[in-house]
């Protein structure tokens, strides 16, 4: 499977968005913890991904809290669980990872749902960045611990990142 990817830069950085007829499956920041698989057979068209770059931009500028975008994520069903439970967290609010494995329905699976977490092929769409330790403390994140901040910062007080 080709999948078209189109890279831009945006508020926290640059950001990769990939996807097919399917859906988008993966977006990317500029440092991302783990790498996409496959990604050097994918093409570049911007034109394909428009939505998706628009929607992006959209959120980090403070004009949208929700996305309206066709997805295909890949991974295990546990980690498809997870993710899905991820755009249950509502805009500016957060959740402990073990708040995400009760909403899973599996309350003793935190670690296991914070793997998942870290796992996020579409973090911000999906917002794993609203996941946070018991205690309130910000815990990793593929985008970096600045990047998460920044995002929870965006959230919190409505108002557009600045680069």
């Amino acid at each position: 499977m080709t999948l078209l990817y189109d890279t831009f830069d945006s508020p926290i950085g640059a950001l990769t968005v990939a996807g097919d007829s399917q859906g988008i499956h993966h977006i990317l920041f500029e440092n991302n913890r783990y790498d996409a698989k496959g990604r050097e057979r994918w093409q570049r068209d911007a034109h394909a991904l428009r939505d998706a770059r628009t929607q992006l931009l959209q959120f980090l500028h403070g004009e949208r809290t929700t996305f309206e975008l066709p997805l295909a994520p890949h991974g295990t069903d546990f980690q498809l669980r997870v993710w899905k439970a991820l755009a249950d967290i509502p805009f500016g609010q957060t959740w402990s990872y073990v708040q995400l494995a009760r909403h899973i329905g599996q309350p003793t699976a935190s670690r296991a749902v914070g793997a998942a977490n870290g796992r996020n092929p579409l973090p911000i769409v999906l917002p794993c960045h609203r996941v946070i330790g018991a205690s309130g403390a910000l815990t990793g994140f593929g985008g970096g611990i600045e990047t998460k901040a920044a995002l929870l910062e965006l959230e919190g007080r409505g108002t557009p990142l600045l680069v």
